[in-house]
């Protein structure tokens, strides 16, 4: 019996007899690598939620960075409401 194309580029092809994806003659090499880096970035990614780390893409020494800038931008956001709603007000006495 035959095997099943998967992804002709890397070399992976479907066993149908016995379910399982395998290489044709070529590596597994390049996939590996690929899965490891963006097993890298998704942990960046959700390690940026708790605002704590070094980052893969920032200097060192500012594991704090994302604490200070979610504050800053905070405060922004709660001055640029406040001002709306003090004008909303404003406007309503006149």
């Amino acid at each position: 019996m035959g095997y099943v194309q998967v992804l002709p580029e890397y070399g992976l092809v479907a066993d149908p007899i016995i379910g399982l994806v395998t290489t044709a003659g070529a590596s597994l090499g390049p996939v590996i690598d690929e899965v490891e880096r963006l097993e890298k970035i998704t942990d960046d990614v959700v390690n940026m939620l708790s605002g704590e780390g070094s980052f893969l893409s920032s200097f060192p020494n500012r594991e704090k960075s994302l604490i200070y800038a979610g504050g800053v931008t905070a405060m922004w956001y709660g001055i640029a409401v406040g001002l709306f709603i003090a004008g909303v007000v404003a406007l309503a006495l006149l």
